[in-house]
């Protein structure tokens, strides 16, 4: 038997083998995807790290939508960035130190912590090899394996004690830049036969500044703190997001550092996760190549309303970037990201597209509700935005969703040594349940 015949024929039993009838995930009160049937996530544990606000309960019963808020161990993040422009300072670092410590560091302290992650940040002449000999290979998987290399070059990796866990966030944090910056240039070199460049980060400049010098050399200082506000946006969404909740339940057994976080970069790595900036960056691309006259609400409108229909685009009845599991009126990442992005769209004479951008965003969240028939209010999230600005910013989509993993580091590994010092702590283990009845054994003879 031919070997492809053989997995046709295997896999021809899936339509069988893993077909469940609705009704009874109803009759058996399953949670589908760990969420209740208000579509509030299932309460599993707890955490004092971050924090996302989309509605509160009423006294009678029920959701009411809000405004939504994001907080770092307890601080309203439209506070820390507002501040964050104000005074004109990278915080990614002091994010990190916040995640990391429940703190907010004084100025020494966040000085020191900055010098310490930039210590780290040169990686092993090894792993740079390795980088070098897996071109070609998505950028996500490239990010695990490298992480997953880490392990070798640690005196000490399963070690879970807090001081140990410490040290191996730090150094995760200050190597994940590396490793996007030198395997995206290595697969600008092997596809578009471009000169090899890999630098060394420098001492003194954040996280976002050198991860643009690294990539590409230079940068203006507007591209630098958007970037930044980027990382600081995306470094934590809560303890249910997919991702945080592959690293919380796998560093529940009590693994190593290095194998938790490749887990969360697998979960990362999925097209209706991290990956979905990259959709909306295509479906953005495919509109403005579409759609005749910018400013012209009907033909918008039409043009939605006909992809909610599976007509055109990529017939999938989706919109990308509308919608959120926890927000309803708004997500406070984008009401921040579009502020600073109107600023480097000025820079780079985006206006026009921007514009257009937000005009769709407005057109989107209406034909959707429209098309839906919902009574309750929706939003564009964060990936509506995202892909445009890293766009202007001069960066390639094959690195969006690594960006991603590169602020999230932050949040994966505050939750990790958070769910590794549970005085109480225990593996996760959720329960399924089987509705296939006992068959009797056949013997092969009688097949």
């Amino acid at each position: 038997m031919k070997k492809e015949y053989l997995i046709y024929k295997l896999s021809e039993t899936v339509k069988t083998t893993c077909k469940i009838d609705n009704d009874l995930f109803v009759k058996y009160n399953v949670k589908r995807g760990l969420r209740n049937e208000d579509r509030s996530g299932v309460l599993v544990g707890l955490t004092q790290i971050g924090n996302v606000v989309g509605y509160e309960r009423m006294p009678e019963g029920g959701l009411k939508a809000i405004p939504g808020k994001l907080y770092y161990r307890g601080y309203d993040v439209d506070n820390i960035v507002r501040a964050l422009i104000e005074e004109k300072r990278f915080g990614f670092e002091e994010i990190a130190y916040l995640m990391l410590s429940g703190e907010l560091p004084d100025r020494d302290n966040l000085q020191n912590f900055k010098r310490l992650l930039n210590d780290n940040m040169p990686l092993e002449q090894k792993t740079k090899m390795n980088i070098i000999d897996l071109e070609g290979q998505n950028i996500m998987n490239i990010l695990a394996r490298s992480v997953l290399e880490m392990y070798n070059f640690d005196s000490n990796p399963d070690d879970t004690s807090p001081d140990n866990l410490m040290r191996q966030s730090i150094e995760l944090i200050s190597r994940l830049p590396a490793i996007i910056a030198y395997a995206y240039n290595i697969y600008r070199h092997s596809s578009s036969r471009r000169s090899l460049n890999i630098r060394h980060p420098k001492a003194n400049l954040s996280i976002a500044e050198n991860f643009l010098y690294m990539l590409k050399g230079t940068y203006t200082e507007l591209e630098a703190r958007t970037l930044d506000l980027m990382l600081v946006l995306q470094a934590e969404h809560g303890g249910g997001n997919n991702s945080t909740f592959t690293v919380r339940v796998t560093s529940s057994t009590g693994t190593d550092t290095y194998s938790a976080i490749a887990a969360g970069i697998g979960s990362l790595k999925g097209p209706l996760h991290g990956g979905a900036n990259i959709q909306m960056a295509n479906m953005f691309l495919h509109l403005k190549e579409n759609i005749a006259e910018w400013t012209n609400v009907d033909e918008i409108d039409v043009y939605f309303t006909r992809m909610l229909n599976r007509e055109v685009y990529d017939k999938s009845g989706l919109i990308y970037g509308i919608g959120h599991a926890v927000y309803t009126i708004s997500d406070p990442r984008v009401v921040l990201l579009k502020e600073l992005g109107r600023t480097l769209a000025r820079e780079k004479k985006f206006e026009k597209e921007f514009a257009f951008l937000e005009l769709l965003e407005e057109r989107a969240v209406f034909c959707f509700k429209k098309f839906k028939g919902l009574s309750t209010q929706v939003s564009s999230n964060v990936d509506f935005y995202s892909g445009f600005v890293y766009e202007m910013i001069g960066l390639k989509q094959i690195i969006y969703t690594p960006l991603f993993a590169m602020a999230r580091i932050v949040g994966w590994t505050a939750h990790r040594i958070e769910e590794l010092n549970f005085k109480s702590k225990r593996i996760i283990r959720p329960a399924y349940k089987n509705i296939l009845d006992e068959q009797k054994y056949i013997p092969i003879t009688e097949r």
